[in-house]
Protein backbone atom coordinates (compact mmCIF):
# COMPACT_ATOMS: atom_id res chain seq x y z
CA UNK A 1 0.00 0.00 0.00
CA UNK A 2 2.72 2.48 0.54
CA UNK A 3 5.41 0.85 -2.00
CA UNK A 4 7.50 4.16 -3.49
CA UNK A 5 5.68 7.13 -0.97
CA UNK A 6 9.07 7.67 0.14
CA UNK A 7 8.69 10.96 -1.51
CA UNK A 8 5.62 11.88 0.80
CA UNK A 9 8.58 13.41 3.26
CA UNK A 10 9.86 15.42 0.18
CA UNK A 11 7.43 16.86 -1.59
CA UNK A 12 4.42 17.11 -0.30
CA UNK A 13 4.67 20.68 1.95
CA UNK A 14 3.63 22.68 -0.74
CA UNK A 15 0.63 21.41 -3.53
CA UNK A 16 2.74 22.92 -6.77
CA UNK A 17 5.67 20.72 -5.91
CA UNK A 18 3.65 17.54 -5.10
CA UNK A 19 1.56 17.99 -8.49
CA UNK A 20 4.87 18.70 -10.66
CA UNK A 21 6.55 15.40 -8.95
CA UNK A 22 3.54 13.47 -9.31
CA UNK A 23 3.33 14.58 -13.15
CA UNK A 24 7.06 13.80 -13.26
CA UNK A 25 6.13 10.09 -12.18
CA UNK A 26 3.29 9.49 -14.24
CA UNK A 27 5.56 10.79 -17.12
CA UNK A 28 8.37 8.48 -16.16
CA UNK A 29 6.06 5.26 -15.20
CA UNK A 30 4.28 5.33 -18.09
CA UNK A 31 7.17 5.61 -20.51
CA UNK A 32 9.02 3.36 -18.81
CA UNK A 33 6.74 0.91 -18.74
CA UNK A 34 5.94 0.88 -22.61
CA UNK A 35 9.82 0.96 -23.48
CA UNK A 36 10.57 -2.12 -21.28
CA UNK A 37 7.15 -4.11 -22.63
CA UNK A 38 8.22 -3.47 -25.88
CA UNK A 39 11.82 -4.27 -25.08
CA UNK A 40 11.04 -7.44 -23.09
CA UNK A 41 11.32 -9.94 -25.92
CA UNK A 42 14.87 -8.55 -26.84
CA UNK A 43 16.33 -8.37 -23.16
CA UNK A 44 18.56 -10.96 -21.81
CA UNK A 45 17.23 -11.89 -18.27
CA UNK A 46 20.82 -11.84 -16.31
CA UNK A 47 20.61 -7.87 -18.02
CA UNK A 48 17.15 -7.19 -17.68
CA UNK A 49 17.18 -4.96 -14.46
CA UNK A 50 20.06 -2.75 -15.66
CA UNK A 51 18.55 -2.16 -18.59
CA UNK A 52 15.07 -1.01 -17.14
CA UNK A 53 17.26 1.14 -14.50
CA UNK A 54 19.08 2.62 -17.94
CA UNK A 55 15.20 3.14 -19.33
CA UNK A 56 14.01 4.93 -15.96
CA UNK A 57 16.99 6.74 -15.49
CA UNK A 58 16.85 8.33 -18.94
CA UNK A 59 13.45 9.69 -18.84
CA UNK A 60 13.99 10.34 -15.38
CA UNK A 61 16.48 12.72 -16.37
CA UNK A 62 14.11 13.84 -18.96
CA UNK A 63 11.58 15.23 -16.78
CA UNK A 64 14.73 16.94 -14.63
CA UNK A 65 15.82 18.62 -17.99
CA UNK A 66 12.02 19.98 -18.70
CA UNK A 67 11.74 21.19 -15.34
CA UNK A 68 14.34 23.51 -15.08
CA UNK A 69 14.00 24.72 -18.45
CA UNK A 70 10.65 25.66 -18.28
CA UNK A 71 9.76 25.49 -14.32
CA UNK A 72 13.18 26.79 -12.55
CA UNK A 73 11.56 27.65 -9.54
CA UNK A 74 9.98 24.29 -8.77
CA UNK A 75 12.68 22.81 -9.80
CA UNK A 76 14.83 24.48 -7.49
CA UNK A 77 12.21 23.40 -4.70
CA UNK A 78 12.48 20.28 -5.84
CA UNK A 79 16.28 20.18 -5.90
CA UNK A 80 17.27 16.22 -6.13
CA UNK A 81 13.88 14.43 -5.29
CA UNK A 82 13.58 14.80 -9.23
CA UNK A 83 16.91 12.68 -9.34
CA UNK A 84 14.95 9.75 -7.01
CA UNK A 85 12.47 9.35 -9.15
CA UNK A 86 14.74 6.35 -10.90
CA UNK A 87 14.99 4.50 -7.35
CA UNK A 88 11.55 4.93 -7.22
CA UNK A 89 10.24 1.58 -5.72
CA UNK A 90 6.93 2.15 -7.76
CA UNK A 91 8.53 2.21 -11.00
CA UNK A 92 10.95 -0.90 -10.61
CA UNK A 93 8.22 -3.08 -9.36
CA UNK A 94 6.22 -2.24 -12.03
CA UNK A 95 8.40 -3.15 -14.26
CA UNK A 96 9.12 -6.36 -12.65
CA UNK A 97 5.85 -7.16 -11.99
CA UNK A 98 3.66 -6.33 -14.65
CA UNK A 99 5.67 -4.47 -18.00
CA UNK A 100 8.04 -7.35 -19.02
CA UNK A 101 5.08 -9.86 -18.90
CA UNK A 102 2.42 -7.78 -20.66
CA UNK A 103 1.84 -5.98 -23.77
CA UNK A 104 2.69 -2.22 -24.58
CA UNK A 105 -0.68 -0.83 -24.18
CA UNK A 106 -1.22 -3.21 -21.22
CA UNK A 107 1.64 -1.86 -19.59
CA UNK A 108 0.83 1.61 -20.54
CA UNK A 109 -2.76 1.44 -18.65
CA UNK A 110 -1.55 -0.51 -15.57
CA UNK A 111 1.15 2.41 -15.14
CA UNK A 112 -1.03 5.17 -15.66
CA UNK A 113 -3.67 3.59 -13.41
CA UNK A 114 -0.42 3.47 -10.61
CA UNK A 115 0.76 7.24 -11.36
CA UNK A 116 -2.58 8.36 -11.12
CA UNK A 117 -2.73 6.63 -7.60
CA UNK A 118 -0.12 8.19 -6.28
CA UNK A 119 -1.07 11.21 -7.44
CA UNK A 120 -3.75 11.52 -5.51
CA UNK A 121 -2.64 10.11 -2.25
CA UNK A 122 0.51 12.29 -2.64
CA UNK A 123 -2.12 15.65 -3.18
CA UNK A 124 -4.18 14.76 -0.41
CA UNK A 125 -1.93 14.77 1.78
CA UNK A 126 -0.23 18.17 0.11
CA UNK A 127 -3.10 19.93 0.45
CA UNK A 128 -3.18 18.86 4.00
CA UNK A 129 0.15 19.42 5.21
CA UNK A 130 -0.05 23.20 3.24
CA UNK A 131 -2.99 24.25 4.65
CA UNK A 132 -1.71 23.79 8.50
CA UNK A 133 1.52 24.40 7.69
CA UNK A 134 1.49 27.63 6.03
CA UNK A 135 -2.15 28.86 5.69
CA UNK A 136 -2.66 28.48 1.84
CA UNK A 137 -3.52 26.07 -0.78
CA UNK A 138 -1.05 27.44 -4.12
CA UNK A 139 -0.04 30.33 -2.09
CA UNK A 140 -3.57 31.11 -1.82
CA UNK A 141 -4.61 31.62 1.90
CA UNK A 142 -7.52 29.35 2.92
CA UNK A 143 -7.13 29.49 6.74
CA UNK A 144 -8.01 33.01 7.73
CA UNK A 145 -6.31 36.09 9.35
CA UNK A 146 -6.31 34.62 12.51
CA UNK A 147 -4.54 31.29 11.60
CA UNK A 148 -1.16 29.98 13.55
CA UNK A 149 0.22 28.28 10.93
CA UNK A 150 1.59 24.56 12.69
CA UNK A 151 5.21 24.55 12.20
CA UNK A 152 5.21 20.54 12.17
CA UNK A 153 3.87 19.92 9.00
CA UNK A 154 5.98 21.71 6.70
CA UNK A 155 8.56 19.60 8.30
CA UNK A 156 9.74 15.51 7.81
CA UNK A 157 7.14 14.48 11.06
CA UNK A 158 4.74 16.41 9.90
CA UNK A 159 4.76 13.67 6.64
CA UNK A 160 5.13 11.37 8.90
CA UNK A 161 2.04 11.73 10.69
CA UNK A 162 0.08 12.86 7.60
CA UNK A 163 1.29 9.74 5.77
CA UNK A 164 0.04 7.35 9.06
CA UNK A 165 -2.96 9.40 9.05
CA UNK A 166 -4.14 8.99 5.67
CA UNK A 167 -2.93 4.83 5.88
CA UNK A 168 -4.68 4.68 9.24
CA UNK A 169 -7.60 6.11 6.58
CA UNK A 170 -7.95 4.06 4.41
CA UNK A 171 -7.92 0.63 6.36
CA UNK A 172 -10.70 2.06 8.12
CA UNK A 173 -12.90 2.52 5.11
CA UNK A 174 -11.68 -0.59 3.89
CA UNK A 175 -12.96 -2.04 7.06
CA UNK A 176 -15.60 -0.52 7.36
CA UNK A 177 -16.96 -2.05 3.48
CA UNK A 178 -16.28 -5.36 4.42
CA UNK A 179 -18.62 -4.99 7.34
CA UNK A 180 -21.17 -3.32 5.23
CA UNK A 181 -21.16 0.13 6.78
CA UNK A 182 -19.67 1.50 9.53
CA UNK A 183 -21.72 3.48 12.01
Amino acid sequence: MILGICSTLAVTNQLANTIAMSMGLIFVLTSSMVTISLMRKFTPPRIRLAINMIVIATYTMAVDIFLQAKFPVISSALGPYVGLIITNCIILGRAEAFAIHNNPILAFLDALGVGVGYAISLIIIAIIREAFGFGTILNIPVMGENWTNWNIMVLAPGAFFMLAGYIWFLRLITKCEKREGCR
